[in-house]
């Protein structure tokens, strides 16, 4: 009997000690930057410029009130700063998500985005919406890049 017991106790011992060790740990390591915000996020709004998880940027929005070359130049500038906050470029750029108010204007500017990208186009969706978040935006572009391993 005292040789069961003995067994049974290694045998918890064993199956709990499995059990902890084959236990998933759900937490990523976040890296954040926000325009230089020492908090590294906007609290007001809720949400971080720039994310990187392992070697993977998601950069969110940035926006124009125009869409015009000026007015896509100045986003393009933001999301490299982006970009540049983790030393990558629009070459490590995967993805990019467009949303616009004036698609056909976009269109029609398009070059002034394809500078960025200096022949090294991301797979990419455009997307015309009635609005945006800032009521008098019309252009909102956000980005996902990979860095080298």
């Amino acid at each position: 009997m005292k040789k069961n017991f003995i067994s049974i106790v290694a045998l918890s011992i064993f199956i709990l000690l499995s059990t902890n060790l084959t236990a998933q740990n759900n937490t990523i390591k976040k890296e954040k930057w926000h325009w230089g915000n020492a908090l590294q996020q906007d609290t007001s709004a809720g949400y971080v410029q720039v994310v990187k998880v392992d070697n993977i940027l998601y950069i969110s929005g940035a926006v124009a009130r125009d869409v015009t070359p000026e007015g896509i130049t100045r986003v393009y500038q933001a999301l490299e700063r982006s970009l540049k906050s983790f030393g990558a470029s629009f070459q490590n750029v995967v993805k990019e998500n467009l949303f616009t108010t004036d698609m056909e204007a976009m269109k029609r500017y398009n070059d002034a985005r394809k500078v960025f990208y200096k022949g090294d186009f991301p797979a990419a969706t455009w997307m015309g919406v009635s609005r945006l978040f800032m009521a008098d935006a019309k252009l909102e572009v956000e980005l996902i890049a990979h860095l080298p391993k």
